[in-house]
């Protein structure tokens, strides 16, 4: 590829595709969020009950992605791509035209089965959309190209919820919004036309019309790994929550918040900036990588902030209706708008690892697959919202704010229920919290670690929190070959016992545990796994590094792998270390002390010796005790 990755929106193989996906989300979200806005205003005639039409819309919304997701992607396989993309843009334009007219004339069943086509055409362009990137960019540029694709579509939904809020409440809206979508729909069509030719790549692929039993098949593959799985879960409930949100803030702001559509657009806005916010956070917070230890904070901010919307929306009192200044400048109007935020900025914390983990952990034969049953689950929990909105605002007859609180409870028993069917999530959290609270914590030549492979790594030990330190700064998951009193001290058992340590003593002191624990190495090393010990066997009462212990090389007859020699620096004297004459005894400081975490080249089997090991960890560490 000649382009640069700084020029690619330059180019034909990609900008068009761009454009095309950014007015596609620009259209849909424009469309209903005009449409809701219209229902709950009462300038579409029919919705007898809005809170009931208004789930419903975002229902037949979603349906679709779940009824002809598993379809879709076999269609973009079997079919050259920049057709199929052409044919559903011309759809766009016909369904939109009929949109119009429903609009024009206010028939609100029709508009209802405009909004379940408009979904039905955007899921049978998502798998095209994914599919031909591989086919134009370059591998150094299919991660550029997405995320621009991402962002696009980011602003696109900004841009189509501010916009369908506001034309959505004019005096014009029955003709307008229908010129809009229109104009919309041609100028995404004619970005269509100028994408380049992407051939079928299974063009002899036999079509399976039976959608439900491809779409069983997809979700039963994805319950082939577990975590996987789970995460899976935690991903769609996360859509449920979002859906439900976001379709109940039009009604809500109006009714509770005696908003004008301004004041809608102005809280979907909170709420979408704010989950882009959250996943920028994600990699500052992160580090080199994405940390599944993210999740249970995000989790936890998600119904704290859910819980006080409820409480800040029953303290709200609003006697006229309220513009945007007037509601801005109110204490309560602006606590409800940062209650708004903080959701969708701790929804992004929580999504983002998420999605990291499924494809990470997610062989890559497989990942494709994988997502695609990620999409069909994602959009039954969306469909489930509006159901539940239907059931507790329809039938129960709650108020909008007491369905806030629902779903904040709600959030409380599904995150428990994953965290304890994943233990790692909150053993993560507590590594990353420790590693971002206690110290600031920096990360030296940790890409010598081998990123696949069994292999060794051997520290200084310093402190009780050092195998924290480490679990947090190496990219792999690490099993650590612990003391076994250290192994059995209480809260850090439940850390490490679910990070899979290994318990040891000598010998001496008990011949079966030292059995069970070499027999567990073996079996860890075989599979390729990563392990940690501390060769000195205790912790250092003077700063300086003891002899290390001939145990390391046991192992390395047994399983010759390489050994990766690491050291922390700025430990000693530190509240866990044993400086002062034991642990615990010099002051507290959270955050102040910098520590560093320091890897070297890995040696081979055949030369790691105690006594090189120790020269080797020794002049990592330095002077910094």
């Amino acid at each position: 590829m000649s382009n640069s990755r700084s020029e690619l929106m330059k180019a034909r193989r990609f900008l068009p595709l761009f454009l095309t996906q950014f007015f596609g989300a620009l259209n849909d979200n424009l469309f209903k969020n005009a449409l809701l806005v219209m229902i709950v205003s009462a300038s579409i005639a029919g919705a007898t009950n809005v809170n009931t039409v208004v789930n419903l819309a975002a229902g037949l919304f979603i349906l679709p992605f779940f009824l002809f997701s598993a379809l879709a992607g076999q269609l973009a396989d079997k079919h050259e791509k920049s057709l199929i993309i052409r044919r559903i843009k011309l759809a766009e334009i016909l369904i939109m035209l009929l949109g119009a007219a429903a609009f024009w004339f206010g028939t609100l069943w029709l508009l209802l089965a405009v909004l379940f086509l408009m979904g039905a055409q955007s899921a049978f362009f998502g798998p095209v959309k994914y599919a031909i990137l591989p086919q134009h960019l370059g591998e150094d540029e299919l991660l550029a190209g997405n995320a621009r694709v991402g962002m696009g579509t980011f602003v696109a939904i900004l841009v189509g919820t501010i916009a369908g809020s506001l034309l959505g409440g004019t005096a014009s809206a029955h003709w307008l919004v229908g010129a809009v979508v229109i104009c919309v729909a041609v100028t995404g069509w004619y970005s269509s036309r100028q994408i380049p030719l992407a051939e079928a790549r299974a063009p002899s692929l036999r079509i399976d019309w039976n959608t439900p039993r491809i779409s069983w098949q997809l979700i039963r593959l994805a319950t082939g790994k577990r975590s996987v799985f789970l995460a899976i879960l935690g991903i769609s409930w996360f859509w449920m929550l979002g859906a439900s949100y976001l379709t109940q803030m039009p009604n809500f702001t109006i009714t509770v918040l005696r908003g004008t559509p301004g004041v809608i657009a102005l809280i979907l806005s909170a709420f979408t900036v704010g989950v882009a916010v959250g996943a920028m956070f994600c990699g500052r917070l992160s580090g080199a990588r994405v940390e599944i230890g993210l999740v249970p904070l995000g989790a936890i901010g998600l119904s704290l902030f859910g819980i006080d919307l409820y409480f800040a929306a029953i303290g709200y009192v609003a006697e006229s209706p309220v513009d945007v200044p007037g509601f801005i400048l109110r204490i309560d109007g602006l606590r409800v708008l940062l209650d708004i935020a903080l959701l969708g900025l701790f929804g992004g914390l929580y999504i983002v690892p998420l999605y990291a983990m499924v494809q990470a952990r997610t062989d890559s034969q497989l990942r494709a697959r994988i997502i695609g049953s990620n999409n069909i689950l994602n959009a039954f929990f969306m469909v489930l919202a509006s159901v539940l909105g239907i059931v507790f605002l329809g039938v129960a007859g709650f108020r909008i704010e007491e369905l806030f609180l629902v779903l904040a409870l709600m959030n409380v028993a599904v995150a428990v229920f994953i965290f304890l069917q994943v233990p790692e999530f909150t053993m993560r959290f507590l590594v990353w919290l420790i590693g971002h609270s206690l110290y600031r914590v920096k990360h030296r030549g940790l890409e010598l670690i081998p990123l696949k492979g069994p292999a060794i790594l051997v520290c200084n030990h310093v402190s009780y929190v050092d195998a924290l330190l480490l679990a947090g700064a190496v990219r792999r998951p690490v099993r650590f070959i612990m003391y076994k009193p250290i192994y059995e001290l209480p809260v850090l058992n439940f850390i490490f016992r679910t990070g899979g340590a290994i318990p040891i003593c000598s010998k001496s002191q008990d011949p079966e545990a030292y059995q069970r624990a070499m027999e567990t190495i073996d079996e860890a090393l075989k599979k390729g796994q990563l392990l940690c010990l501390f060769p000195e066997g205790k912790l250092t009462a003077d700063g300086e590094i003891d002899t290390f212990k001939n145990g390391l090389e046991r192992i390395l007859a047994r399983n010759p792998v390489p050994v990766v020699p690491m050291a922390l620096q700025g430990l000693w004297k530190s509240f866990f270390s044993r400086s002062h004459g034991g642990a615990f005894r010099t002051p507290f400081r959270p955050g102040w002390r910098q520590v560093a975490v320091v890897a070297g080249t890995p040696i081979p089997p055949e030369s790691a010796s105690a006594g090189r090991l120790q020269a080797e960890v020794t002049a990592l560490r330095g002077e910094n005790k």
